[in-house]
């Protein structure tokens, strides 16, 4: 039996005991979303959104919480408490990635591409999948499933929510190359395109419009379809007036994310004066 299948026998069982097939399964599970080899969301050309969601696999990670006892563990004078089918990950030296100490952790299956660098203290959750040469910086958070691209950063706080369930939702995407800035929060399954920047602060959820003032566009989430930034936009944190009611009387106004321009020279200028900072040539 394949994995997928067994995995979505296995969670549909109501067992309250689970013998050594539940963590056989579990356990390739695991290695796999570490090596890359299956992710919780992965491109689909085919897809109005450029996504699909593999709802097996983020059963497979239900299935370990599930399955899971809670067991002590200690790093140096600390104490804590998870289900032992979560240990932390084990970085193989080969993938030249830096995880420098100061407190960060990154869970046990979870993909982290060659020469990531991830600064204390930050956290990555099971079933994220971050991109080869990207960076995570202190305090930033990729949540569980979250699919982070290709030499992406993610500045100091930057918040990237996880989509765990229901499983059939779309985790929130970043995709290649997007700069997200300090104290960023996305959310709610949006999808940040390809080469985007996200200004300091800049806050997308599932139920916040963008405001495109370079193409006189609104985007929103359509449906059951999620909220997508276009590719190379450059997004800051804005307002728009309450125009009836109390509101418009007291002079109020809603928060909302606004497009005001798209990446150029100036913009792939700061982006590359970044890179050679961290000691890679540009567009490598």
């Amino acid at each position: 039996m394949n994995l997928d299948s067994k995995i979505e026998e296995l969670f549909s069982r109501s067992e309250t005991r689970y013998g050594e097939e539940y963590f056989r399964a579990f356990d390739e599970l695991k290695a796999c979303l570490n090596e890359g080899l299956i992710r919780a969301a992965e491109p689909d050309v085919t897809s109005p959104s450029g996504w699909k969601v593999n709802a097996w696999v983020k059963k497979g990670i239900l299935l370990g919480f599930r399955i899971g006892r809670i067991i002590e563990t200690h790093a140096g004078e600390f104490t804590f408490y998870d289900k032992h089918t979560f240990p932390l990950r084990r970085l193989p030296p080969g993938k030249n990635v830096r995880l420098v100490p100061g407190g960060s952790a990154i869970r046990d299956g979870c993909f982290v591409g060659k020469d990531v660098t991830c600064m204390p203290p930050m956290y990555i959750n099971v079933g994220a999948y971050v991109g080869e040469g990207s960076m995570v910086d202190s305090h930033a958070l990729v949540g569980s499933c979250a699919q982070i691209g290709k030499h992406c950063h993610l500045s100091a706080a930057a918040q990237i929510g996880g989509v765990l369930e229901p499983v059939g939702a779309l985790p929130v995407i970043i995709e290649d190359e997007v700069l997200v800035g300090g104290n960023c929060g996305v959310y709610e399954g949006t999808i940040v395109g390809r080469t985007a920047v996200l200004a300091a602060g800049t806050i997308l959820t599932g139920s916040t419009p963008v405001y495109d003032l370079v193409k006189d566009a609104i985007y929103r989430r359509d449906g059951a379809g999620p909220l997508r930034v276009p590719e190379g936009a450059v997004v800051v944190p804005g307002a728009r007036a309450v125009t009836q009611g109390r509101g418009n009387d007291l002079g109020l106004s809603l928060y909302t994310p606004i497009i005001v321009k798209y990446r150029d020279e100036r913009t792939n200028g700061a982006v590359r004066l970044e890179e050679l900072l961290r000691g890679r040539p540009p567009g490598v």
